[in-house]
């Protein structure tokens, strides 16, 4: 079983939908986006969840696949937390 196949579509997902935050974009980007732009990129964000759904159905089944997913997910969304909060705290100016 490749774990990539579950793991760089969730991890991706994460990060296209952190960045569809108004948020995140005014962090990451300075400005926000305009409103097409975010949905493009809340629908990516989803479809890319999607597929490491199906990928790990696919290959798993749907009892093992769910689990796998689940942990896949919950270890991409954590990171995602943790690389914004990273980069949000070594951007910010020394008080």
């Amino acid at each position: 079983m490749n774990h990539a196949l579950i793991f760089g579509p969730s991890l991706l997902g994460f990060a296209v939908l952190a960045l569809a935050t108004e948020r995140q974009q005014d962090i990451q980007l300075g400005h926000a986006l305009a409103p097409r732009c975010t949905r493009a990129l809340r629908l990516a964000g989803w479809a890319s969840l999607l597929l490491a759904l199906a990928a790990a159905v696919g290959r798993q089944g749907w009892a093992l696949g769910l689990v796998s997913y689940s942990g896949h997910t919950s270890l991409s969304a954590g990171l995602v937390f943790m690389a914004l909060l990273l980069r949000e705290r070594l951007t910010q100016p020394q008080r």
